[in-house]
């Protein structure tokens, strides 16, 4: 049997599993998240007035070029929540490229979470429709007198279609002595919608805001983090699933070069080829269309005020309900993600990335939850709907990955989606990064991991996308709480000192070892102790899967 070429086979964009969230939260279930429940609003005062000057701060008031801040201590970690570093993207600042945030006099409170951006409720984030949501959060050592710490800068997943930056508690992360930044941007069809009448001129790029948004926060971490304790010479960027695919958008832009020294990317290969402008821009067409903004006849200006009048609910309710991706649009990517690394046209810094072993089947469950039973008859069907594969295709699929290989269907196309969508195309970046940088690959492999979105499917998660996020991020509350045995207490706390010796030094752990196409050699994060494994290419059926020459 021939390889399945990866670019020809899928542009999925995890279609098949991330529709399922609207349905799941009408059967019950919750967002889960891994940081203390906050309130949406953002509170802010102006008293104790602090002598302007960048850098300085007195206890938790910190000035940063905006204005002052004061935060609140938090066991171990001090915490600066709700700081804006964009002007809110409203009115004709929608679908425009992010602009600085208008100063305060005094002193403002930076006490409790900002409103995330625009998203209907799932299990992977809580519904909002406040498009003022530009808003960051600095969590740093508690009384904290060291200066030039690392800052690590994170982008949280979701399909670019949910999620929040409060879901994300780094303490752990902080008492290993990092400053970490959170996140929201723009996310949706207010933050990916591709229109030619939104393009600041005639044939000019558009869409990727929120990929702008976020060279905007690196820019403000830029300007003001030495004031929290931080080093801007020694910034990471790291994300998780559409977080992981943004930090790998981020090494490829030409905009944020020089704006992060090290970049973690968890899951976020499933997408290395980046649509076209056209295309993205065709999908942006019909969107206009839909919501009753777009004519044969009607002049282009017509069309982008009809836009940013549109009510937040209309353009919720006509979104692409699985997700966005970012396009090619010739000004924040030149170029798709797996060309620029093939090509070494990218950041060229160091490197850490990594799957999750089980990725797909946390899709394969949210699919069975809508109704579509994973059965040894529909096996096959499975297989074609979830890659958008002919049935000689998937047969063929199917025969690599036989029913009598593994302890049920659910779990065989899990493997199929996994290796496939994930798996297999981290290891191409990988080569390709290896070939440039120092690259440190993982696999997350604790089978017994919790799973803190869905509840139980009927057959084990495994090493789900996402379940290491709770190894990560503490304390950990969710839908479906699970505490940790003391084995899985020792990974998390190997994994944090890794993440945080990544942001250091550029290098996770003295016996992680550096990638190279020649070894392969991936460390395998399993409970007790990570240790080094060299056949993930084999394990993955990569050569089936093989990328296009």
């Amino acid at each position: 049997m021939r390889a399945i070429p990866i670019g020809q086979r899928v542009r999925t964009r995890l279609a098949a599993g991330a529709a399922a969230a609207a349905v799941l939260v009408a059967a019950g279930c919750t967002t889960a998240t891994t940081g203390s429940s906050q309130s949406p609003s953002h509170s802010q005062s102006a008293s104790h007035s602090q002598s302007p000057g960048q850098g300085q701060s007195t206890g938790l008031v910190v000035t940063t070029a905006g204005g002052a801040v004061r935060g609140k201590a938090v066991a171990a970690t001090d915490e600066f929540l709700g700081i804006p570093y964009a002007a809110p993207p409203v009115g004709a600042l929608r679908w425009q490229p992010p602009r600085p945030p208008a100063p305060w006099a005094g002193v403002r409170d930076a006490v409790s979470y900002a409103p995330h951006c625009p998203q209907p409720s799932s299990p992977f984030g809580r519904a909002s429709t406040s498009e003022d949501c530009l808003y960051l959060n600095v969590f740093t050592p508690a009384e904290n007198n060291a200066r030039n710490l690392p800052v690590m800068v994170w982008v949280h997943g979701g399909s670019l279609r949910t999620g929040e930056s409060d879901d994300y508690n780094p303490a752990g992360l902080v008492r290993d002595g990092v400053v970490v930044v959170t996140i929201n941007y723009r996310i949706g069809a207010l933050g990916f919608l591709a229109d030619a009448a939104q393009a600041s001129r005639p044939d000019g790029p558009s869409g990727d805001y929120g990929l702008m948004d976020q060279q905007a926060a690196l820019r403000w971490v830029q300007r003001n983090i030495r004031g929290f304790g931080g080093n801007p010479g020694n910034v990471t960027l790291f994300g998780e699933s559409a977080g992981g695919l943004s930090t790998l958008s981020q090494l490829v832009s030409p905009g944020a070069r020089g704006l992060f020294q090290r970049a973690i990317v968890e899951s976020g290969t499933y997408e290395l080829t980046e649509q076209s402008l056209a295309t993205a821009e065709s999908a942006g067409d019909a969107f206009a269309a839909k919501a009753g903004c777009a004519s044969g006849t009607a002049p282009a200006r017509a069309t982008a005020a009809c836009l940013r009048r549109l009510p937040v609910a209309t353009i919720l309710a006509d979104q692409n309900p699985v997700g966005y991706t970012p396009d090619v649009d010739g000004a924040v990517l030149t170029q798709s993600i797996k060309t620029a690394l093939a090509r070494g046209q990218f950041n060229r810094i160091p490197v850490m990335i990594g799957t999750n072993h089980d990725e797909y089947r946390l899709f394969v469950a949210a699919i069975q939850f809508l109704g579509g039973q994973v059965t040894a008859a529909s096996y096959q069907s499975m297989i074609a709907s979830t890659l958008g594969v002919a049935p000689a295709v998937a047969s063929a699929i199917a025969a690599q990955y036989p029913l009598s290989r593994y302890p049920s269907p659910p779990v065989a196309l899990g493997a199929v989606g996994t290796d496939a969508i994930f798996a297999c195309h981290a290891l191409t970046a990988e080569e390709s990064l290896s070939r440039y940088v120092p690259t440190y690959a993982y696999e997350f492999n604790d089978e017994n991991a919790p799973e803190l979105f869905l509840p139980p499917a009927g057959f084990p998660y495994g090493a789900a996308h996402a379940s290491e996020l709770p190894y990560l991020f503490s304390p950990v509350t969710g839908s479906y709480p699970a505490p940790f045995s003391k084995a899985q207490q020792q990974l998390a706390a190997a994994m944090k000192q890794d993440w945080t010796s990544m942001a250091r030094t550029g290098i996770p752990a003295a016996g992680w070892p550096r990638f190279s196409g020649a070894s392969q050699q991936v460390l395998s994060l399993v409970t007790p102790r990570p240790r080094t494994e060299t056949d993930f290419s084999a394990q993955h059926h990569c050569a089936f899967w093989a990328p296009e020459p």
